[in-house]
């Protein structure tokens, strides 16, 4: 079934994004291994968020026109919000800056939000995960395969 041409887009600043991706990664990550900064996971959960919610507009656009497609775009969209759970995960036990050492095992039995500039992250989190809990079943979010098998 022949679809209609998408619109005009505005200027595609995906190839932008990208290559500051790149280029942040060439011009500020050393070849030595070294633990990433707490900085570093904050923009890494900022950046998987906005791209849930770039793939969440289009799987809810494309599904209804192509459903295999559809279907693939969901499963990329699981695996980022899992991806961004990881992170705000890392985060919480990466090493803090002014001590340098990670959180005790109180607190993170206690999962306590750390304040300020540290619950920043918390609150994107929580606001996506609104978001996925309305799109995924909590077996979608917690399943190792995303189940693409009817293609």
């Amino acid at each position: 079934m022949p679809t209609d041409p998408l619109p005009d887009l505005a200027s595609d600043f995906m190839p932008f994004a990208t290559a500051a991706l790149d280029f942040h990664r060439t011009i500020n990550l050393p070849d030595a291994p070294i633990a990433a900064s707490r900085a570093e996971l904050d923009s890494l959960h900022a950046h998987l968020v906005a791209l849930y919610g770039l793939l969440d507009a289009h799987t809810t656009s494309t599904s209804p026109v192509a459903g295999v497609e559809g279907d693939h775009l969901r499963a990329c969209r699981i695996r980022l919000w899992q991806a961004a759970d990881h992170l705000h995960a890392a985060f919480h036990t990466a090493p803090h800056p002014d001590t340098g050492h990670p959180p005790g095992r109180e607190a993170c039995r206690a999962r306590l939000p750390e304040g300020a500039p540290e619950l920043t992250i918390c609150q994107r989190h929580l606001t996506a995960s609104a978001r996925v809990r309305r799109n995924h079943t909590p077996a979608d979010l917690r399943d190792p395969f995303t189940g693409l098998t009817r293609h």
